[in-house]
């Protein structure tokens, strides 16, 4: 499409003029141009350049990065060959094994699923109360990680692939320094942390070297217990208890966005979602914020603010809770906060107010301070031991601040890195790059041979989790052990045992530096521990702490555009960029994928004659930074959004020289939001891949929502329309889904996880932009109301599996055909590639395999994907089959046993992994499954239902709640 600068004022038009409710999914959609309208009539648009062979390779790396490479290189043991094959070992045969792998210091508690020894799927652990058996798409996309070809194979010393056995004669001398000295001189940084077994040996390594230094450095988890100190005058844990609350207000705080508390808080705010949609309770949600997030988009309502405003409308809000004196508003906001405070009053003890991490530190202490007023403590909300360990011993950890000072002052000797990547994350006025050349000794211990690796004398191959023994609190605070899935492929060594290496220990085993750390274990608990992947009972208990009364300062004046910096939703801060699966993935709000953006406003888009994708320059004091302007609905005016994750030199042939870097702009002192900015646009154009206008559904009541007080009721009968097909018979069983798009909070986990499970290629940025992407399963984003503060509906589209399904009839050599139990399925090897089914379907579901993206698969890749989903080649067409692998599991296991397949035996894998149980799925045949009593509901649906389809894929319509304000409180 060419460049053509929106009319944005008379957009704004076009949807005041609207009546009832009108969805939309982009801007470009209410221009009426006629180049946008051809564009979504393609069904391929061909709109990015040709891929060179380059590229083509780069990105068969991403693809294939699913095989491991353990076969270029020994295992650790001898390997023993099948002779007289172990009886636990069946190929075909999948073998579980509870484990957890970890994000930001945090666990994830997950189930591994093996075949012949190889993990091929990651699905959370039902057992723990943090996942109950979902989890986020980081979580699912660690298995990739784990197979990641570039992923740091040997020991380097200066460049050099060195040995095990040469860092531990290094080590030697280092420990004989530091007992000379005591530690003079010994810095050590490393990433969040909540493993007991590395505090323990930190704790035993200050004890041995007094005067060593420790500091912790996590670009977005650095200022998770300040304000708390503040509140309480100690560092706590905050747990929403979400599951309670009739009324949240959030305060910049995106609680169901991507991070490592997604899956946790998201199934407790869907659970009291859940109970009011069946009439008990209220669940409403109040966001206040100035750039679009998954938290907003899921909100009753959304209040646009200037960060620079957020302050007084705290103090404001406090003061009519009875706490403090109110800051002067203008009349529209203090006619919001007296209906806000009288909403938040008559639900004293049910309702919650949250601030997020970067809003100012007095903000989130005085947030502490109204919950306990409003009796909320204990109630919606409760606090306990920080997670991630703040100390070791009596000292505690210094930040990236003071260990760049200490650098500067010339009492750095050795600096040991742990799991962190400052040289390329660290704020841009550290000019942490050029202060680490000045350490005389440089080790640096990771996943990856990345910036900082790169920088270090001593660079060590870490262990991913799945790989190696290790442990880690869960957001609760319960021990998570990490067993590996599979010997290493690689050289490499957990944390703890380089911790160990460096305390002089010659060789450690990871398994008994864990064990000893849990000594106190007898073995029968030990195992039992081990088996279901964390140590019951050990969660941190509720602390009783106090509030202390807080005064909000006044905002400084500012001027100019202020900028917010974040972490990107699908490579958070770039620890994720070289994953095919992630960069691949749409993001929630925009469905952007392999870029990051300049988020701005519709205001500076009038300002500045913008359209998404126009390259702009954004400058403060001196220092800019160059990308791609993505016009945001929702944005507030003088906000412009930076995310993090791009811009890498080190991370992998997937995720090098994608996007820019914001590093220049972000200050130590100011990490989250800056003032006085400007921006310029250059003459240059970004291609962005993004998936909104794709797969364009057309027809009425797409999305549909229905009033809170019009919720509750039966199904209403659906008239039979005539038609020329043969009325299908329903076998037993026959199977059907059911989506909640009122639950649906379009984190798109559920995209990584049918990935995952069906072996869906990577196909690249110019593939996407074509609209080739192979995901079976697309999330779609529709806005409703006004551009500048609109409301949003995720709507997850699979294949519907219809009775009557049009592409039946379209093919021309019955390459999709209907199963006897009511699938829509597809042959593969009948397949010759006319399209034609593609054509036919109206909710286009369907996937093209344009390109052979295995013919160069070694035989180790083949082995590493799912070995029950077959994997397609060129020219065949591919589509969501409700996971037929896993229900013919079921059935050859009941006819085993001589029995029906039990009522919830059969999950689809993005019924699994859902974070808010938004998808049922069930056998359609049996009036009282759980499926068919979900359907029997007032908001059921069949999408395109006038086109006498009969999809087997229904909805349930979203709940359009009242405002607080609207109602008698």
């Amino acid at each position: 499409m060419n460049r053509t600068t929106p009319d944005y004022a008379a957009i704004r038009r076009h949807l005041e003029g609207k009546q009832g409710v009108h969805y939309w999914r982009s801007l470009e959609e209410l221009t009426d141009d006629p180049a946008f309208e051809r564009f979504i009539e393609v069904e391929f648009p061909d709109i990015a350049p040709q891929m060179d062979r380059r590229r083509f390779l780069q990105l068969m790396g991403a693809s294939l990065a699913l095989g491991g490479l353990a076969a270029c290189g020994p295992t650790p043991g001898t390997a023993v060959p099948y002779v007289a094959q172990p009886e636990i070992i069946v190929p075909g045969k999948a073998l579980w094994y509870a484990t957890a792998v970890q994000f930001t210091g945090y666990a994830q508690p997950v189930l591994g699923c093996t075949h012949v020894g190889r993990p091929t799927k990651l699905e959370g652990s039902p057992e723990h109360p943090a996942s109950q058996g979902a989890c986020d798409a980081f979580t699912q996309a660690a298995l990739l990680q784990l197979y990641d070809p570039d992923r740091s194979q040997a020991p380097r010393f200066k460049g050099v692939e060195s040995s095990w056995d040469a860092f531990e004669s290094d080590a030697a001398t280092l420990q004989a320094e530091c007992d000379h000295d005591q530690g003079q001189g010994l810095h050590i940084l490393m990433g969040a942390s909540s493993s007991p077994s590395l505090q323990r040996q930190l704790e035993k390594l200050i004890v041995r070297w007094p005067k060593a230094s420790l500091y912790r450095f996590e670009p977005f988890e650095e200022g998770r217990y300040g304000p708390a100190r503040l509140a309480f005058g100690r560092p706590v844990e905050i747990h929403y208890l979400l599951q309670n609350a009739d009324l949240v207000l959030s305060l910049e705080d995106d609680f169901l966005g991507a991070g490592p508390k997604q899956t946790s808080q998201a199934r407790a705010w869907a659970n009291r979602r859940l109970a009011a949609a069946r009439g008990d309770g209220e669940s409403r949600l109040v966001m206040v914020q100035a750039s679009p997030t998954l938290t907003g988009a899921n909100a009753t309502e959304t209040r646009r603010v200037q960060p620079a405003q957020l302050p007084a409308l705290v103090r404001a809000l406090a003061a009519a809770l009875g706490e403090g004196s109110a800051a002067p508003l203008t009349a529209p906001d203090q006619q919001w906060v007296e209906a806000m405070a009288a909403a938040l009053q008559s639900r004293r003890g049910r309702c919650l107010i949250v601030a997020g991490p970067h809003t100012p530190a007095d903000v989130q202490a005085a947030v502490h301070r109204l919950n306990q007023r409003l009796d909320n403590v204990g109630r919606t909300v409760g606090y306990t031991a920080p997670v991630l360990f703040t100390r070791i011993g009596e000292a505690q950890l210094g930040d990236i601040l003071a260990l760049t000072q200490a650098i500067h002052n010339a009492q750095v000797r050795t600096l040991v890195m742990l799991d962190t990547n400052p040289a390329y994350s660290a704020p841009g006025d550290l000019y942490f790059r050029e202060a680490l050349e000045k350490v005389p000794t440089r080790i640096h211990a990771g996943l990856y041979y990345d910036e900082t690796g790169a920088r270090s004398h001593w660079h060590l191959c870490a262990s991913h989790s799945l790989d190696g023994w290790g442990d880690a609190r869960a957001v609760d605070g319960s021990v998570c052990i990490s067993q590996p899935l599979v010997q290493p492929f690689y050289g490499t060594r957990t944390l703890v045992e380089i911790v160990a290496m460096l305390a002089g220990e010659l060789s450690p085993d990871g398994h008994a530096l864990v064990r000893n750390t849990w000594s106190s274990l007898p073995d029968d608990e030990w195992r039992r521990a081990v088996a279901l992947g964390f140590i019951e009972g050990s969660a941190l208990p509720s602390l009783q702490v106090t509030a202390e009364p807080v005064r909000i300062a006044d905002a400084p004046v500012v001027s100019g555009l202020q900028v917010q910096f974040r972490p990107d939703p699908s490579v958070w801060d770039g620890r994720f960029s070289n994953s095919g699966w992630l960069q691949e993935l749409p993001r929630p709000i925009t469905t952007l994928t392999w870029d990051n953006i300049i988020g701005v406003s519709i205001a500076v888009a009038e300002r500045y004659r913008l359209v998404s994708g126009d390259r702009i320059s954004v400058m403060i004091d001196g220092r800019s930074v160059e990308g791609p302007a993505w016009v945001m609905p929702g944005q507030a005016d003088t906000v412009v959004t930076l995310f993090a994750g791009y811009g890498r030199e080190r991370s992998g042939r997937v995720g090098n020289g994608v996007g820019y870097d914001y590093a220049a702009l972000r200050m130590a002192d100011s990490p989250w939001l800056r003032s006085g900015a400007t921006i310029a646009r250059l003459d240059q154009q970004s291609s962005l891949a993004f998936t909104q206008m794709q797969h364009t559904l057309i027809g009425q009541d797409v999305v549909r929502h229905v009033p809170r007080a019009q919720a509750v009721g039966p199904a209403r009968p659906t008239p039979e329309l005539p038609t020329l097909y043969e009325q299908p018979v329903m076998s037993e069983p026959t199977w059907g889904m059911l989506i909640d798009t009122d639950q649906c909070i379009g984190c798109n986990a559920c995209i990584v996880a049918c990935q995952a499970e069906n072996n869906i290629a990577v196909v690249g940025k110019e593939q996407v932009a074509k609209g080739r992407v192979m995901h079976w399963l697309r999330v779609d984003h529709y806005y409703d109301g006004s551009a500048l503060d609109p409301g949003s509906t995720f709507l997850p589209v699979p294949c519907m599996h219809c009775e009557k399904a049009p592409c039946e009839v379209g093919c021309p050599v019955n390459a999709t055909v209907h199963g006897a139990d009511g699938l829509n399925e597809m042959v593969y090897n009948r397949c010759i590639g006319t399209r034609t089914c593609s054509s036919y379907c109206p909710y286009k579901v369907r996937r093209f395999n344009w390109y052979n993206w295995t013919e160069n698969d070694e035989p180790s890749i083949q082995a590493a994907r799912n070995p029950n989903v077959t994997v397609r080649s060129r020219g065949v067409m591919e589509k969501c089959t409700y996971c037929v692998q896993r229900i013919s599991e079921a059935r050859i296991a009941a006819r085993k046993d001589g029995r029906p397949i039990a009522e919830g035996e059969i999950q689809t894998a993005c019924q699994q992994t859902c974070p808010v149980q938004a998808i049922h799925f069930g056998d359609l045949s049996k009036k009282d499954s759980a499926v068919n009593k979900a359907k029997d509901s007032i908001r059921h649906y069949a999408l395109l239902e006038e086109l006498n389809t009969r999809p087997k894929t229904t909805y349930l319509a979203a709940i359009r709640d009242q405002k607080p304000g609207e109602e008698k409180a």
